[in-house]
């Protein structure tokens, strides 16, 4: 496993992660909980990812109403890993029927923030993220409380997580402005057939916050698992979780994955390892974000590490995705 600086912060992280989003539920789906893996099924994906030397492991306060949360810090205690583990939260998505039960104010920020540390069994994380924007609150309110919870040593840094480039420059104006802690992560989706955070890489470059890919595998399309005209896997994202993924539902996105397979073929491995290598070879890109169910899903994530991909090839597999909907 490679290990990278999380851009300017000092922070050293594998560059895969371990999606936790599928401990106890489906991501922040409430209707989704028990859907997911249960504890035992958690602690080996855990145990699987630290053999396999990932230390990034990725969290959030509203997955499965806090099940999530609770599992991992299980397993930290258990296996005393703390120390070994870069550890990542989120804070934004409803996680309660009350009106201040979600959002990015700051009383909601400080109440969530030790909740989610004693669910984790932890008196910090390492990197505490914006899960989502949230329009009816200023940003600086926003990071202000951040910084707060930097200097109160209750997170070592934090960042923002589907932020678009026009919030995340609003974002980084803001902290300047206010003399406040700049983001030192931006996570959001990327992959060969959602191509479009590439826009936020500039911005990342020169103000040093680090970008992180979830759903490298664009839920699961990447992995050769859809087909057109047949129905989708019992337990499969899109038999579960599906509306993210509704805009591949074309023909133009089954045909791309179909000639992205044929590429892989011709190197001799997986479709999915050559998609999770797409992602992981940007320049722009220092951590892709893995979600599996199972510990040898892991696999591809491994021999993705393997494929070398020059400038040219990661040109011809981005224009076999254009012809999906989002590239």
């Amino acid at each position: 496993m490679r290990s990278v600086r999380l851009g300017g912060s000092d922070l050293e992280v594998s560059v895969v992660a371990l999606g936790c989003g599928n401990f106890g539920g489906i991501g922040s789906d409430p209707e989704l909980i028990g859907l997911g893996d249960d504890e035992q099924a958690a602690f080996a994906l855990m145990d699987a990812a630290r053999e396999r030397g990932i230390t990034l492991f990725d969290t959030a306060n509203s997955y499965a109403l806090g099940r999530s949360e609770l599992v991992v810090g299980r397993w930290l205690a258990s296996r005393r890993a703390r120390d070994e583990v870069v550890l990542t939260t989120k804070v934004r998505n409803r996680v309660g029927p009350g009106p201040d039960d979600e959002g990015l104010s700051a009383g909601h920020i400080r109440r969530e923030i030790d909740n989610s540390l004693r669910r984790l069994g932890t008196d910090h994380v390492d990197l505490y993220l914006a899960h989502d924007p949230d329009p009816s609150v200023p940003i600086a309110e926003t990071l202000g409380v951040f910084d707060e919870l930097i200097r109160a040593g209750k997170v070592r840094h934090a960042g923002l997580s589907n932020f678009g480039l026009g919030l995340l420059q609003e974002a980084v104006e803001a902290a300047a402005a206010g003399g406040l802690a700049l983001p030192a992560n931006l996570q959001n989706g990327y992959s060969l057939l959602d191509q479009r955070s590439a826009e936020t890489f500039e911005l990342c470059a020169a103000q040093g916050i680090a970008f992180t890919a979830y759903s490298p595998l664009a839920g699961g399309w990447l992995t050769g698992k859809y087909h057109a005209g047949q129905p989708y896997p019992q337990g499969s994202r899109m038999t579960l979780r599906p509306d993210p993924y509704r805009e591949f539902e074309q023909p133009a996105a089954f045909a791309a994955v179909a000639e992205l397979e044929a590429a892989a073929a011709e190197r001799g491995v997986l479709l999915a390892a050559l998609a999770l290598a797409w992602v992981l070879t940007d320049p722009g890109v220092t951590a892709a974000i893995v979600g599996p169910r199972r510990p040898e899903q892991l696999a591809p994530a491994i021999e993705a590490l393997e494929i070398e991909l020059d400038e040219a090839e990661r040109a011809t597999l981005a224009g076999i995705a254009k012809g999906a909907a989002t590239a």
